[in-house]
């Protein structure tokens, strides 16, 4: 059971209804796929479904029989397109376990041998940046 309902006023649910933009790389009638504007990684990518749900733990199985494939075309996308030698998958559920924006989200981040993880809530990316590993991500689905 969720620890508290869904807030329709989270940040992602925002970007969801476009009253905030982002740099989206992929979406379908179920999920959108967007760059994270702090990111740990160069090419570090969010992956929500747009469903209303908190988390994975009140999340319906279809959401998630939805969601998870787009996960995976997304990781596989970003290791090409980013040269990873590595992608790391997160996802986090209520705030002790370190989720801080309350609408599920998959968190898909390139990894370089020997290259650790910035911190994540060290300041927003550069929109250009941001807007430039948007179009290799996109370029690398689109093969």
């Amino acid at each position: 059971m969720p620890d508290a309902a869904y807030d329709n006023g989270n940040i992602f649910s925002k970007i969801l209804r476009g009253e905030i933009p982002a740099h989206k790389v992929y979406e379908d009638s179920d999920v959108v796929a967007f760059m994270d504007v702090m990111p740990q990684a160069p090419g570090h990518t969010l992956v929500v479904p747009k469903a209303a749900s908190r988390n994975l733990l009140d999340a319906d199985a279809d959401v998630l029989a939805r969601l998870l494939p787009v996960v995976q075309k997304i990781a596989i996308a970003a290791k090409t397109a980013f040269g990873a030698d590595g992608i790391t998958i997160m996802q986090f559920n209520e705030a002790p376990a370190g989720q801080t924006v309350f609408h599920l989200h998959v968190h898909v981040i390139p990894r370089h041998e020997g290259v650790a993880l910035k911190s994540h809530a060290r300041g927003m990316e550069n929109g250009d940046v941001l807007a430039s590993h948007a179009a290799k991500l996109k370029a690398a689905l689109a093969v």
